[in-house]
């Protein structure tokens, strides 16, 4: 203990041993790989779930209306102790039937399932305002040259939501990737967990929780110029439309 307290804060964030900085990378990393992951997967969930709120049919509209209230309700750390917790034991009460192995789910994958979910739900109601912004002689005249359904949306509907989707979409990623703070409650050690515990072995909790808030600035930053490059690229002749 003493040795660490006689460390400038330089020694203590060093990359190499007894300096925290490796670990505090290494939860960077996994913050940024589960972020990742349940961003990708949020967005399909919110394309499927936009189309199905869209479509007419009033099953898949009012599941979709279900899914999105349910999930925005629910706070992420109730879903999060959800699927850890009490998914797999759920899961292992029917494989119990048939005598099949224990199932259990790494912090790692529940983090990525339950950003999914979570950021699918919201995906669903940006992407539907969105397309709901396409302008229907658009679509129509898409129609009209025989384009299937599925050409339209590639070729049309997306070109042309992406403009008024993307600031809500980066709103959403901003909120992936602050979510992964919440795994720390399972022990997984994503970015957040690691500070506390170069935090708590160190007893610089001063330091660490502001390293750790600096990076979760630095990706901020870095996050808002990618997506306001993506967002010039994609609204290019947009005006002219």
């Amino acid at each position: 203990m003493s040795n660490y307290r006689e460390m400038s804060a330089f020694e203590l964030l060093s990359f190499s041993p007894p300096g925290w900085g490796g670990y505090l990378l290494d939860g960077l990393i996994l913050s940024l790989q589960i972020a990742g992951l349940g961003y990708f997967f949020g967005l399909l969930i919110g394309v499927i779930g936009a189309n199905a709120k869209r479509s007419g049919n009033v099953i898949l509209e009012d599941f979709g209306t279900l899914y999105t209230t349910v999930i925005r309700a629910v706070p992420e750390l109730v879903l999060i102790l959800l699927v850890y917790f009490a998914l797999p034991e759920f899961i292992n009460q029917i494989l119990s039937i048939w005598d099949y192995g224990p199932f259990e789910i790494s912090g790692f994958w529940a983090g990525v399932l339950v950003i999914a979910i979570v950021q699918g739900a919201y995906a669903t109601e940006v992407i539907r305002g969105a397309i709901n912004s396409v302008p229907k002689g658009h679509i129509e005249a898409a129609y009209s040259f025989g384009m299937r359904p599925f050409v339209v949306f590639y070729r049309i509907t997306i070109p042309e939501m992406l403009p008024n989707a993307m600031p809500g979409l980066s709103n959403l990623w901003l909120i992936a990737m602050k979510d992964t703070a919440l795994l720390a409650v399972v022990g997984f050690t994503e970015l957040t967990l690691a500070a506390k515990q170069a935090a708590g072995a160190t007893k610089s909790y001063f330091l660490f929780l502001i390293a750790a808030g600096v990076l979760y600035l630095a990706m901020t930053l870095i996050s808002n110029r990618v997506f306001k490059y993506a967002e010039r690229y994609v609204s290019k002749g947009a005006s002219h439309a």
